[in-house]
């Protein structure tokens, strides 16, 4: 192993959680649970990867138990005694390899489409309400609707920890449902959870109260959150660092022990005048630990895939990733579609073995290896 790369293969504790390596899985939506329930194929698509040298795993996005929580065919949920069942023979498996797993809790919010299972006639839900043709195609939510979904996270993350998780990540990225609060263009609202940035991030941070006070002070709770979208890819909740702390704090103070600092290309400065990306800025004016990602091991980003479905990604050098990590630029390394397509991808960087990992291509979406 180059020393370089040892810092990627060197333990990480944080209270509770002793992580083996500082490689992480990222959550990758995968549509192989028919009914919600995760099976033994994707039982032995996590273990693969714990028994090949990840330290932590961060499943794909879990729905947590609400009715508009979900968005898309065949994805896991993470309430229910079938799921849960199957969620605690993952567990089982990736701890018996020495692994640690996380689930990503998840609701896409006004991303749901009417006839999307389980409930077809339930339309998305989101911070305000947006009709089609007359229809009510996404439901602003009330008061109680918030509530009844910050009690849903809670629950979650408490089966989690009653299951044998080690922690819980809170999806707040990605314009879905946490993110739709934080971000101007989808919240407009003109009560208390409406207006700054400071007043959008309300229900986060009383999500974030809502899980701490389920699992206790000990359990490790990740917040993933991103500055883009996936309705605008150069979208910025912030624009300087000071407006970043701003954002941060109060999250932080809600009980978040590690950022997940979501980008497409983690090389890329957050702000001008310094080479900090997002997941640097975030651990120097917090504090706590965070975890990077965006094309890791990867010559090309994911969108590039969804246009040109002929694309080879090629294996990429690490050597910017590692000079950074040895810098403690930020803690943790989630690595994507790299793990998507080889199980051993950590294996083979930690043995010199990079000729040896396989390319990504779209293909690799449609298999569960």
């Amino acid at each position: 192993m180059s020393a370089p790369a040892q810092a990627l293969f060197t333990p990480f504790q944080l209270g509770t959680l002793a992580l083996p390596t500082r490689v992480v899985m990222a959550p990758m939506t995968r549509s192989f649970s028919p009914g919600g329930i995760p099976g033994a194929d994707v039982v032995e698509y996590y273990r693969r990867r714990a028994a090949a040298g990840v330290g932590l795993i961060v499943t794909e996005g879990t729905t947590v138990g609400h009715k508009a929580a979900n968005g898309y065919p065949n994805v896991p949920r993470f309430y229910g005694e079938d799921a849960l069942a199957g969620w605690r023979q993952v567990v089982d498996a990736v701890h018996a390899e020495g692994g640690k797993i996380v689930p990503q809790l998840w609701h896409v919010g006004n991303v749901r489409k009417l006839g999307t299972e389980p409930d077809a006639s339930v339309p998305g839900f989101g911070p305000m309400e947006k009709l089609k043709d007359g229809q009510v195609v996404v439901h602003g939510m009330t008061q109680a609707d918030i509530d009844e979904v910050v009690a849903a996270f809670a629950q979650a993350a408490r089966d989690a920890k009653a299951i044998g998780m080690d922690g819980v990540e809170i999806h707040g990225a990605h314009g879905y449902l946490v993110d739709q609060f934080f971000w101007e263009g989808s919240n407009q609202r003109t009560d208390g959870y409406g207006g700054d940035l400071a007043a959008r991030s309300r229900f986060a941070i009383e999500l974030i109260r809502a899980v701490r006070e389920a699992v206790g002070p000990d359990f490790p709770i990740i917040l993933r959150y991103s500055q883009w979208k996936q309705q605008d890819y150069t979208a910025r909740l912030v624009q300087t660092p000071e407006q970043l702390e701003a954002f941060l704090k109060p999250l932080s103070e809600a009980g978040v022990d590690i950022f997940h600092c979501s980008t497409r290309r983690f090389w890329e400065p957050e702000f001008e005048g310094s080479d900090l990306n997002l997941a640097g800025w975030t651990r120097k004016l917090t504090g706590k630990p965070t975890i990077t990602v965006g094309s890791v091991g990867l010559d090309g980003e994911f969108l590039q895939f969804m246009v040109k479905t002929d694309k080879v990604a090629e294996p990429a050098s690490l050597e910017n990733l590692l000079e950074r990590l040895n810098k403690r630029e930020f803690d943790l390394v989630a690595v994507g579609r790299a793990l998507l397509v080889d199980p051993d991808w950590a294996l083979k960087v930690r043995d010199g073995r990079e000729q040896e990992i396989l390319p990504f291509s779209r293909e690799a979406l449609t298999t569960l290896v």
